[in-house]
Formats: C-alpha cells, structure tokens, sequence
C-alpha cells in the first residue's frame, strides 16, 4: 500500500514541480501570477534583461491564496501578482504575504495606492469610467451619485454588482458616503437600469451603439482594446460609439482599481524579489504597462498610451484601497439586498 500524504504537503510537491529544479538558485526569482502569461511577458523579459535575474512564472487563474497557503514554508513563490485591490487584501488576510522595506517603492506608489505596513504595492491603474453615446448624449463631466438621477431612468447599463469591479466601486461609495447612503444610491441606479446587469465592461458599449441605453460603466483599459483594434472590428465600432467621460465623486477624485504585487511570506530568493518589484515601478517597466494593457502607470509621469491619454487628465480618488477593501462585503450585501441584479 502506498504511504498516504498529507494535502497540505501533496501541494508542496506539486507546486515544486512546476518549477525547473535550479529555481531556488540565485539569479532567479519565482513569480506567481493571476495575470495572463502574455501580458507581463514583455515586463519579465525586460527585467532579465536589465538584470540578468531569471524569472520563473507560474500562472495560477484561481485560488491564488489558497495555492500559497498550503504550500506553506516550502513554497517557492517569491512574488505574487494579481489583479483587484480586493485580491490584495486577501492575499494579506491569508498571511502569504511579508512587509517590504523599499524606499524606492514608498517614493513610486502613492500611499493611497499601497498598503500601510508594505504587503503590497500597485503597479499598473485601471480607472472607472462613464462611456456615454456619442450621438445621444452630451457630457463634459459626471459624478458616480449622478447614476441614480432619474434623468437617466431607462438609460443605464452595467455588468453584475457582484463583479469585482463593481463590487469595488460600491465598496468605494459606503466609504464616501456611508452604507445607508449607498442603499438608497443603489436602489436609484437599478430604478434607471435599461437591462438586467450582466455581461461585460465592453457589452455594455455594444450596448449603447445598439441603442439600448445612453450611459454605463466599464473600465478605461477596455476603451483602449476596442478603440485600438485588438478585439476585433466589431468591438473597434463599439469603441466608436462612445465618448469617455472620467466620472469623480462628489466629494473626491476617479475610482480606480490596480494590479499589484506582494512579496511572497517565505520567498527563497527575498533580494531578487525586491529587485523585481522595484523594477516594475520603474519608468521603463511603467511605460511597458501602458503600451501591453492600456494601462494607467502608478508613476508620476510616466508615458500613457496614446487612446488612454486622449481620455483626459486622471485624477484618482484619494481614499486609501485598503478602506475601501474593508467595505467589499457590506458592498455584496447591499447588491444582494435591493435586489440589483434581479
């Protein structure tokens, strides 16, 4: 009878098989990523090559925390990146992550970009915009709270509340404006839905051009693969039909959520992970960023894609993500509560 092994070490083995067996030496670094292989490609290879620091990538499309987790003190994860602050902040809440002492990184990420004690760091922003109908509406500027003005009663559509990028919009509005608030801001914006929520950020440009409702949100990275061709010619029209408004709240600046990084809680290869890290806020790596995904950079003056320039000046909101993150499950409650995506 073979000997039983306990699940916990069982993906210890697993996980180290995944990597070449010279993957603890030095001059490598271990990358655990959520974000697609192609995607962060160009930034790897970059970093090779300035450095001469190999990179060996696992990319892990569920479940990230868990993977670390069982891994446990053997595990050869040194950096773990991902997409949503929310995602972030679970990687904390999980204990995989380690603080990170970088000067460099401090001076780069805004602080309302980062966590307090280091876990984690921005690299790249996606912000949370208004796409409008180029031939039905005429907006210069628009705040999130004017979603449930019933000016717009029929005209707005949107993807499920409980997707994370509406989840963490929502999560954004309680910490503005308090949850009681944000009922009756909810309850507002479901009254004007043209369609039940669902589908994606680009359905809902579809959308518009099919003239089922004037206004939505989407992220502003989709804006740059529909206008730029990458999603094919349909998508390309999409992006046509609509103007971009950069919405703020009320009381503050443009949502934003990010792709980051931790530095991983046992990472073998800590110097090299650091050294990953930092090059990632640099102006060559944040220029990457932006040219790769349509990406704002998190760096002050870094170069943005030209579609994503055409945008507008991005001022980000303020408010610190980690707040924010601390209100995403009064957020999911809310959306179950009013029924939104009934």
């Amino acid at each position: 009878m073979l000997p039983t092994v306990p699940l916990r070490r069982l993906a210890v083995f697993v996980s180290l098989a995944l990597l070449p067996a010279a993957a603890l030496a030095d001059g490598e670094v271990n990358l655990y990523t959520t974000r697609e292989p192609g995607l962060v490609k160009p930034l790897l290879d970059a970093f090779t090559e300035d450095t001469g620091i190999a990179v060996n990538t696992v990319f892990v499309d569920a479940g990230l925390p868990e993977r670390v987790s069982a891994e446990g003190e053997n595990s050869p994860a040194d950096v773990l990146m991902t997409v949503d602050f929310g995602n972030l902040a679970d990687l904390v809440d999980a204990g995989v992550t380690q603080p990170v002492a970088s000067d460099v990184l401090d001076a780069v990420v805004p602080e309302n970009l980062r966590d307090p004690e280091g876990r984690w760091y921005a690299l790249s922003m996606r912000a949370r915009v208004l796409y409008a109908s180029k031939d039905r509406t005429d907006l210069d500027a628009f705040t999130y709270e004017e979603l449930a003005d019933p000016a717009w009663n029929g005209k707005v559509c949107i993807r499920s509340g409980q997707h994370p990028y509406n989840n963490a919009l929502i999560a954004a509005y309680i910490a503005h404006h308090g949850e009681e608030a944000t009922r009756t801001w909810l309850e507002g914006v479901k009254a004007n839905l043209a369609r039940q929520p669902g589908g994606g950020d680009r359905d809902v440009a579809r959308d518009i051009l099919g003239e089922i409702c004037d206004i939505g949100i989407g992220n502003s990275y989709y804006v740059g693969l529909m206008r730029s061709g990458a999603g094919g010619p349909d998508q390309e029209e999409w992006g046509k039909a609509i103007d971009i408004v950069l919405p703020t709240f009320a009381d503050g600046g443009t949502h934003v959520n990010v792709s980051g990084a931790a530095l991983a809680a046992h990472a073998p290869n800590r110097d090299n992970a650091i050294r990953l890290l930092e090059f990632l806020v640099s102006e060559e790596a944040q220029a990457i960023y932006a040219k790769a995904n349509f990406e704002y950079p998190v760096r002050e003056g870094a170069e943005v894609d030209p579609i994503i320039d055409a945008l507008g000046p991005l001022t980000p909101d303020t408010t610190l993500l980690t707040e924010i993150a601390s209100h995403r499950k009064a957020a999911s409650e809310l959306v179950d509560a009013v029924g939104f995506n009934d």
